[in-house]
This record gives C-alpha cells, structure tokens and sequence, in this order.
C-alpha cells in the first residue's frame, strides 16, 4: 500500500508542477494556454538534446529546459497572447495553434526533414532518457519498495512549489502579481506594469512546464504528443484547488494523484481516470469556485 501511495504522490507531483504554472498564468492573465501541455513536451525533449549535443547529466538539464521553455513562453505572450487579452475564446484558439506548431516542428525537425536532414533527438520516433543509476533503484520503507526515482520527483516539486511560494508571497514582483489577480484595473492604476508582470507570470509558468517534462523523461518514452493530455490533468488541478490559490493547486494535485494512483492499482488506468472525473464534477458543482480559492471583496 505505501508503494501505491508514492506512486501515487510522484503523479500527483508532475501534475502540481505543470498546474502551478496554469494557476499562476491563468490566475493573473486570465488566459487558458493550450500550449502549456507541449511546453512539457519541449521540457522532455530538451533533456534529449542535451544529452546528445552539450552531454549534460538529468540534473543539468533542469535550469536548461526551464530557460528553454521561459523563453518560449515569453515568445508566445509577447507575440501572440498580449494582443488577446479579454478575448478567451481567442486565446484558447491562438495557443491551441501554437500547441500544433510545436508539435509539428518536432516531428519535421524544424524543417531539416524537407531537406533530408536528421536532427539527432528530434522527429517522429520514441525517444528514451536515461536517469543517473543512483536513482534506479529502490529502498525500502515499512516492508515496502519505494522507487528512489518517484521519491527524487516529489523532493523537486517541493522545492519548486517552495521556489513559488517565497516569489509569491515574499518579494515585491509576488506582491504586484497577487494584486493583478484581485484586480487587474485597480492594480494599474497604482502604477503596477500589467504587461511587464503579465509576460513575467507566463515565462516563469512556461519555465516550470518545463521543469515537468524533465521530470516526465526519466520514467517515460519522450514523443511529440505527450504533453497534449496534460493541459487537462492540469486545469483540472486548478479548477479543483481554486483558481489562483497555491496551497488549493498542490492540494489539489496531491487529491487527485492519490486518487488515480489507488484506482488504478486496484483496477485499471481507464477507470482511474474516470473516477477523477467523477469527483472533479461534483466538486464543481457543490463548490464552483473550487476547494481553496480567493475570497472575493
């Protein structure tokens, strides 16, 4: 039973990390990225390549693919969600058209593929991360074995959800984000730079997404779709845990990583899935605002 329970903390994990990144973009900007699932994708791929081209280790590749995925991140509002702001329909469409582009320029390797060209790492094939052999085994806890990989995702995502916490709440760019998400007019007209902040929120959100496909890489195949599921599992994460709200997103995530870890222990993936689907909707609908959102004034 504690080895189903860490299994299901390491999913619950992946999920805080690319959920905190959508509670905090969506939170201040009011924008649904539908990229943010294949900025998980560029994440994992980014471990990939630098690998093969810079051959640096996993943990290197951790600032490496958050820089990568911040920049694009800051690319993407800088160029496209900026102009849509108040628009969500748009933005949704805008970044699901920005989802496909990713996606494509990985499998036809930034165009080398029309010429003949193979770019190591990249296209249509699986690809595999190998972790560090320390971190292949296991120990044991209570008569159980616990995976010293699964355990190493869990100490990242609290040192990252710690990271968010102390720029949220500890230093002046958190103070003027904090006051965006309560209003973003009012916060304006006190002299706060809504556009500055707002291109910050969405790197720093993108950058974490890419923290997580870094973390995905180390116990599954990389391949250009596999970020696509996650921008649901993480909006979930934030509809549940209250739009906004850090202590609701990583409680949230643990709710439903325990959740599909225990179910699909006992059964199977396909129901696991169900069964959170069934408790996100009756969370929705006794308490809309989610489990732990902002008290409105």
């Amino acid at each position: 039973m504690i080895d189903t329970l860490f299994t299901g903390l390491s999913l619950g994990s992946i999920l805080l990390i690319v959920a905190l990144g959508l509670a905090i973009t969506y939170g201040a900007m009011g924008v649904i990225n539908m990229a943010h699932g294949d900025l998980v994708m560029v994440g994992a791929y980014t471990t990939v390549m630098s690998g093969i081209w810079l051959h640096l280790g996993f943990f290197a590749a951790i600032p490496v693919a958050f820089v990568v995925t911040a920049m694009i991140g800051l690319a993407i509002e800088r160029l496209i969600v900026r102009h849509l702001y108040g628009r969500l329909l748009d933005t949704l469409l805008a970044t699901w058209g920005v989802a496909i582009l990713l996606q494509q320029a990985v499998r036809l390797e930034f165009g080398a593929s029309f010429f003949g060209r193979h770019i190591e790492g990249l296209g249509t094939g699986l690809q595999k991360v190998s972790v560090p052999e320390w971190m292949q085994g296991t120990f044991t806890i209570a008569g159980a074995d616990i995976n010293i990989y699964r355990t190493m995702i869990i100490v990242v995502a609290l040192l990252f959800t710690a990271l968010t916490w102390v720029l949220m709440y500890r230093t002046p760019v958190g103070m003027q984000l904090r006051a965006i998400m309560r209003n973003p007019k009012m916060a304006a007209a006190c002299g706060i730079d809504v556009d500055r902040m707002n291109a910050l929120a969405f790197a720093y959100g993108s950058g974490l997404a890419g923290v997580a496909g870094v973390l995905m890489s180390g116990f599954k195949t990389v391949f250009p779709d596999m970020g696509t599921p996650l921008v649901v599992d993480g909006f979930l994460v934030v509809v549940v845990g209250g739009v906004g709200s850090l202590f609701g997103t990583l409680a949230a995530s643990g709710l439903l990583g325990q959740i599909n870890g225990v179910v699909a222990a006992v059964s199977n993936d396909i129901l696991a899935r169900a069964v959170i689907f069934g408790v996100v909707i009756a969370i929705i609908v006794f308490k809309p605002s989610g489990l732990f959102s902002y008290k409105g004034r």
